[in-house]
């Protein structure tokens, strides 16, 4: 009792400290975005909104085309990072879907790059359907992120080499500098070298696989020209006699490395304080912040307004089926909602932005000679609003509500009417245009069934909002930092009166965004946990008789919590052990039901403080569940087998040969009884299962696991074992009336019953549903196996092994693994969908105290 009291008061307090997590990361990001453009305030000293417009409008064309190019070469080197990081994992995925995948990601990625709109989330999401398990998924992004990351290195150190004497803006001396790069050449010269062709090395206990040298040379080389590429957008938009291109791509990846490092979306704040930073003395501050404004256009913007393109045109070209067409098809309309989603939430923040900031002379004059003072003032009050709520529209676009897509259907083309009427903002029309065609072609992509009002706000998006307010705030001081600041100027309405709109616009912007999130924080969300009543429970039992899956007749059990879908087709059933929810399989009923119900329960748990986990779910519904923001984790792999091909002829089977004939020597009885006639002999059963127990010295255990009682053994048939009229083993069974699948739950044999028995149980029903006619024979999980044993492998497979190997003491994982082996069953794999990080690990341990009954069940089995 003591050791479930401090394990209650732990999850208690973790709980409670979850619960803070959604206010801590917005609190922590405004805090360091507040830091950053308060430094960009003091370090741009007294330049002017107006001198920066003019360095805009200074640009020479041939740096906007430079610019242009150099932003397409990047992505064309990007596309290289996934072609070797798959070559590294050993998988193939045709070459044209791969480029599409890697350009999507990244212009997602390095425009927004949090949550689901990370490049290494969308991946996820792709490649899974190409047949590569979630463990290969997470190897892809992991060799992507490190390629870059020592890509990286690498370029600065010869930006530091090369360029040491025209960094002097550096409190560091030019021999400093070349040290410091000649260090960082030679850690990667190194690791190359101990790469060779591909060996595995120790490092800190664990033992990861490095790429070949010719591999890791080969991305070296792709991210060199990326991040070289890139920083060259932003340098040819500088003015042209300013800063060597080695020196400046230095300043540039340590600019970049920076704003990943703060994971504030786009690193916006602080890629630019190090820009401003380093840059400030030596070339004009207006050019420095105009090109900076520019290269967030040309290689931010410009980037995903082109795959938003591509993804529309995709949408909108069904009518093409050749092979390579359709792969790019699938390709396009799973991408949509990620890439649509982040391209709204861009136009959002544009919108936001253009709130903060004055029109131009020429549009003002045109506007006050044919536009009505009140519509002007509307148009840039609402206009504001209505982009601040495209923010909130966005995050349903990406999780791919329908209701999202409606309401982004109608405020699109106010809000580019309202850019008209507000300062002739012809670009902000040209892609909200280009937004609402690409909203029109993926229409088929927003198929949830869901209300944009019921989903919980998660930290990244809090997190975003918070960015883009601080980010107004700051830009509307800037831009009117010579107004003095009166109470007059709110009730000011005049044509040339910019500072009073802008304000106005704020306030509008504020308290959209607040109540927004209020709403999305406490609105009530019905987490009742009540057990089943028998009415629920026989719904829920008249689903799995239409079913081909006979696992979820463990719901019969009524120990599981039921979630049922909206239409009462369908449900998810499940159990809580301190902070995890744990949904046990897949959800149960017509597959198009499944969606919504994963996506309510997930957010279900997280409102409640807790941790959503799918226990044992089968890899063609991984990506539901990667769509909620979950990770794979193989648990082991399921035996089954195929009945209409079993026979036991051949020398691999001579032993169950044996073991039948052997039963007939000793005179087992096999017979199925049915559950009308189960009450004639329901206290013998009982009492084998009373024997079992106490002989094994074990406790009934629950959750994905049948135990005995009267109620629920009485509802399936069992299968029986007598001899000489004395029942010595028997089974119950879980079947459907769809009569495809059959598999078994209890197996309970007396002590004294001869050897073998529960192998020629199970042999004689194989048989029996063989020539009955059944598809299929379950014979259920091998917990653990099939990891790789690789010393390459992942953490979880490394552990999962060592447990499967040495962990007798609390269970037989390999010894069951032989058991089914001989059968010689298809083995398909079985995973655990929670977060990353340590859930996993956390998540496991509350399903063995779940299925255990306690922590009293886990120590004492």
């Amino acid at each position: 009792m003591k050791i479930e009291s401090t394990h209650s008061l732990a999850s208690h307090i973790t709980g409670r400290l979850q619960r803070l997590r959604p206010i801590a990361i917005p609190v922590l990001t405004v805090v360091i975005l507040v830091l950053a453009w308060t430094a960009i305030s003091h370090l741009v000293g007294e330049v002017s909104y107006a001198e920066i417009t003019a360095a805009l409008a200074g640009t020479p064309p041939q740096a906007l085309a430079i610019a242009l190019g150099c932003t397409a070469l990047s992505f064309a080197a990007l596309t290289i990072y996934d072609r070797g990081a798959l070559d590294f994992v050993g998988k193939r995925v045709p070459a044209a879907t791969v480029a599409l995948t890697s350009f999507c990601a990244y212009a997602v990625g390095n425009t927004v790059g949090f949550g689901p709109l990370t490049a290494g989330a969308i991946r996820y999401r792709f490649y899974t359907p190409y047949g590569l398990e979630p463990d290969a998924v997470a190897r892809v992004v992991a060799f992507v992120t490190l390629a870059f990351g020592l890509g990286l290195a690498g370029t600065t150190a010869l930006g530091l080499l090369l360029a040491a004497d025209d960094l002097a803006m550096l409190p560091l001396s030019p021999a400093t500098l070349r040290l410091i790069g000649a260090g960082m050449a030679a850690t990667l010269i190194a690791l190359c070298a101990a790469a060779g062709p591909g060996r595995t090395v120790r490092f800190f206990g664990a033992a990861p696989r490095l790429p070949s040298w010719r591999i890791m040379a080969r991305q070296f080389g792709a991210t060199f020209i990326d991040i070289s590429a890139s920083g060259a957008v932003l340098w040819a938009l500088l003015p042209a006699d300013g800063i060597g291109l080695p020196a400046f791509i230095a300043i540039y990846a340590v600019a970049v490395g920076l704003g990943v490092v703060s994971h504030v979306p786009a690193g916006l704040g602080i890629f630019e304080t190090v820009i401003v930073a380093a840059l400030g003395g030596q070339l004009p501050m207006d050019r420095i912040l105009g090109a900076l404004i520019l290269y967030r256009l040309i290689y931010h913007l410009v980037p995903l307004v082109l795959a938003v393109l591509v993804i529309a045109g995709l949408e909108l070209g069904k009518a093409a089926r050749t092979p390579p067409m359709s792969a790019l098809l699938r390709a396009g309309h799973r991408l949509a909602p990620p890439l649509i989603g982040g391209f709204t939430l861009v136009l959002g923040a544009l919108l936001v932005f253009s709130g903060m900031t004055p029109a131009s002379n020429d549009a003002l004059e045109a506007l006050g000679a044919n536009i009505p003072l009140p519509l002007v003032e509307g148009a840039h009050f609402l206009g504001s609003v209505l982009g601040m709520m495209l923010l909130i529209v966005a995050r349903g676009l990406v999780y791919r509500l329908d209701g999202a897509w409606w309401l982004a259907i109608v405020i699109v083309p106010i809000s580019a009417v309202l850019a008209l009427f507000k300062a002739l903002a012809l670009g902000e029309v040209l892609l909200l245009l280009a937004l609402f065609a690409a909203l029109l072609a993926s229409r088929r992509a927003f198929s949830r069934q869901a209300s944009l009002l019921h989903q919980a706000m998660t930290p990244g998006w809090l997190a975003t909002m918070a960015v883009l307010l601080v980010t107004a705030i700051a830009l509307l001081l800037f831009v009117y930092k010579d107004v003095e600041y009166t109470h007059a100027l709110w009730w000011q309405f005049e044509l040339s009166s910019e500072a009073p709109r802008s304000l106005r616009a704020l306030v509008g912007i504020v308290l959209t965004a607040g109540f927004g999130a209020w709403w999305m924080l406490i609105r009530p969300v019905n987490t009742a946990t009540a057990q089943p009543d028998r009415e629920a429970l026989a719904r829920a039992c008249r689903i799995v008789a239409a079913q081909p899956r006979v696992d979820a007749g463990l719901v019969a059990m009524g120990d599981k919590f039921l979630l049922f879908s909206d239409d009462g087709r369908a449900f998810i059933m499940y159990g809580r052990q301190g902070r995890s929810w744990v949904a046990l399989s897949d959800p149960v009923g017509p597959r198009e039901c499944w969606p919504e119900l994963v996506w309510r329960f997930a957010e279900m748990a997280r409102h409640a403080g807790g941790r959503a986990v799918f226990y044992q779910v089968a890899p063609e519904s991984l990506g539901l569940y990667a769509d909620t923001g979950l990770m794979a984790f193989k648990l082991g792999e399921e035996a089954r087998l195929h009945l209409p091909s079993f026979e036991l002829k051949g020398g691999k089977r001579a032993n169950l040969r044996s073991a039948l004939n052997r039963a007939e020597r000793e005179g087992l009885q096999f017979e199925i009884v049915a559950p009308d006639g189960l009450g004639a002999c329901m206290a013998e059963l009982a009492a084998v299962s009373d024997a079992w127990l106490a002989h094994h010295k074990v406790r009934e255990k629950r959750f994905s696991l049948g135990a005995f009682s009267p109620d629920y053994v009485g509802r399936q048939p069992v299968a029986l074992l007598r001899q000489e009229g004395r029942i010595v083993a028997f089974t119950t069974l879980l079947l459907t009336d769809l009569r495809e699948e059959c598999s078994i739950d209890l197996m309970r044999f007396a002590p004294d019953a001869p050897n073998g028995t529960m192998e020629i149980l199970l042999l004689r029903l194989i048989l029996h549903f063989k020539d009955a006619g059944y598809a299929c024979f379950n014979l259920g999980m091998a917990p653990l196996s099939g990891l790789s044993t690789s010393a390459a492998a992942p953490i979880w497979h490394r552990v999962g092994r060592t447990v499967f190997e040495h962990g007798e003491r609390f269970y037989n994982f390999s010894g069951l693994r032989a058991f089914k082996a001989k059968f010689q069953p298809e083995w398909q794999a079985r995973y655990l969908a929670v977060a990353g990080g340590i859930n996993p690990m956390l998540a496991l341990a509350d399903i063995t105290v779940l299925i255990s009954g306690g922590l009293k069940g886990v120590i004492g089995k």
